[in-house]
């Protein structure tokens, strides 16, 4: 009876993990896709879209070129992946007939990690898209990161600038090149500023394939 209880034990945390490490994936898909400026619609499905925008999971190589990502596994933390296996992740996408390329990015904020995605269009340099979020920034400030407004503002903005990141985020107001920056959160200054620093950090790990013709 002891063995049958312990089999039992086993059998239903074993599938409640890999169920977890699903719902992980099936999220991690859903806002890669935001990124993408993904409709509702396609969100429910994000198996599908990944499917339908032909997603390819690359990886950076050292000469700046990307090839396929082997493993069959599906990556849900892209912080460790790099840390621990030096994987520098690119997703690439057809939309509507056009290449994107998004670039995972992770960080601190004021009191927790900060992620997200950064799409940019074929020219690996104007941002068409991006998707922010956070672990406890403070509600209607720093957590403002995830908000539309706040994401809104980088759609058409320029990544690199002489070679460098230039992609970033500047206190609120104080924006100085309108090409390159957006503005911060009002009141969320130290998140503002952890986005910022993420941006350039993780988007400069992707220099030699950004700055690549």
């Amino acid at each position: 009876m002891v063995i049958i209880v312990a089999f039992l034990l086993a059998f239903v945390n074993s599938s409640l993990k890999s169920l977890q490490t699903k719902n992980i994936e099936l999220d991690t898909k859903k806002q890669i896709l935001t990124s993408l400026q993904a409709t509702a619609d396609e969100l429910k499905d994000a198996e599908a879209t990944f499917f339908k925008y032909q997603m390819k999971d690359m990886l950076l190589q050292s000469d700046g070129t990307l090839i396929e990502y082997a493993e069959k596994t599906f990556p849900t933390s892209f912080e460790k992946e790099a840390k621990e296996n030096g994987h520098l992740h690119v997703f690439v996408a057809e939309v509507n007939g056009e290449t994107k390329y998004v670039f995972p990015v992770y960080g601190a904020g004021l009191w927790g990690a900060i992620w997200g995605y950064v799409a940019l269009n074929s020219d690996k340099d104007t941002v068409y898209g991006v998707y922010f979020s956070h672990a406890s920034e403070t509600p209607g400030l720093g957590a403002e990161i995830a908000s539309p407004a706040f994401q809104g503002q980088f759609p058409g903005k320029k990544a690199i600038e002489n070679g460098e990141v230039a992609l970033g985020v500047m206190k609120n107001g104080k924006v100085e090149k309108a090409e390159y920056q957006v503005d911060g959160i009002s009141g969320g200054t130290i998140t503002s500023m952890g986005v910022n620093d993420m941006l350039k950090h993780c988007l400069s790990e992707y220099k030699s394939f950004l700055t690549s013709k």
